[in-house]
């Protein structure tokens, strides 16, 4: 058997081969709730054979949402409506885990089809952002630089969302610290420029990271796995490169955090040199320096070269975007091509081939 389609085992969960599906924003929510589109969504992409699907950003809350259209765990109301989709999604023999997010300065804006984009006017339903500092992300509005007081009530934010994650039935929680949101802001000398404890060196940078995977560890059971997703290079002089990343994950991996999902950019508009699977090397920085279980995304499209990322010990899995988009069976397909023998849902198996 390939590579892809082995087991792989995060505490007590072991997921049943190495193709995940990503993190990707549907903007389809109503009052944070996920409803039949990410039931179709999510429950579609468990039958069609992927090991472990990861949702969408879910704010922790209100004010943390990317779009008024974000699902969300910041009140027991939304417990109900994810158990729905965890249910089915174990029905087919796949794991779930759940994004949980803060969208700091990068929050309040249209969803990516609206006629406009940018910053929604409160008149229109927005809301005030916030951010280390008061810098804006181009293009959107300034938001307020975020008090001490404001600061020390992320972790917990984040934990009461993680304590829902585990009644609404998720097998893992990843940390949103990436693309420009809150955490990756707090992390990059490009958008934090406080002068108090959580500003600075990188050491403070890393704090509320920090503090916040404690604060989630701390109320997650110890038996479930806890994964973090980073960007490794903001793509901008000045800004984070892989090896500073790399160092912030093996701090994590000390305060319980078991994989780091390696992805890139986001903080700042910036030149990108795309390429199939070109955020892979980031991905091996890190699994090298931080010794610790990584999954690699991006422009990741065949089977064959998913096969190699961790045939060469670049990743231990690999996430899917777009791929698993345009056809929700890929990781069957993929088992075709590689020669492995794979469960098809009954259903479905008068089509399998022989």
């Amino acid at each position: 058997m390939s590579l892809l389609f082995e087991p792989l085992r995060l505490r007590d969960l072991t997921v049943t081969n190495r193709v995940w599906l990503a993190p990707m924003c549907q903007y389809s929510a109503r009052d944070g709730l996920p409803g039949d589109w990410h039931l179709a969504h999510l429950g579609a992409r468990a039958a069609g054979g992927f090991g472990l699907l990861i949702t969408e950003a879910t704010a922790v809350v209100p004010e943390g949402r990317i779009t008024a259209h974000d699902t969300g765990l910041w009140d027991d109301a939304q417990i109900a409506a994810w158990r729905r989709i965890t249910g089915f999604v174990h029905e087919q023999g796949a794991a779930i885990g759940v994004q949980l997010a803060h969208a700091g300065r990068k929050a309040s804006v249209h969803r990516p089809w609206a006629p406009v984009q940018g910053t929604v006017p409160g008149a229109e339903g927005g809301w005030p952002t916030l951010g280390p500092s008061e810098q804006p992300f181009p293009g959107y509005a300034a938001p307020a630089a975020m008090t001490s007081e404001q600061v020390a009530a992320v972790p917990e934010q984040f934990a009461a969302a993680a304590r829902r994650a585990h009644a609404a039935g998720f097998d893992a929680v990843e940390l949103h610290a990436a693309h420009g949101y809150l955490l990756h802001q707090f992390l990059s000398p490009l958008t934090n420029d406080r002068s108090d404890r959580y500003g600075g060196t990188p050491a403070n940078r890393a704090r509320l990271l920090i503090e916040v995977a404690d604060a989630v560890r701390a109320v997650w059971p110890d038996g479930k796995p806890l994964l973090v997703r980073v960007s490794a290079t903001d793509w901008a002089d000045g800004g984070l490169q892989a090896d500073d990343v790399a160092q912030v994950v093996k701090e994590l991996r000390a305060h319980g955090v078991d994989l780091a999902d390696v992805s890139t950019g986001g903080l700042v508009p910036a030149t990108v040199p795309t390429a199939p699977g070109y955020q892979v090397p980031h991905a091996r920085t890190v699994r090298e320096v931080a010794g610790i279980t990584t999954a690699a995304v991006g422009l990741i499209t065949s089977a064959h070269q998913a096969e190699q990322v961790l045939v060469v010990g670049a990743a231990d899995a690999v996430l899917l975007g777009r791929p698993a988009l345009r056809d929700p069976h890929w990781p069957l397909r993929a088992a075709r091509e590689l020669g492995d023998a794979v469960a098809w849902p009954p259903q479905y198996q008068r089509a399998a081939w022989r």
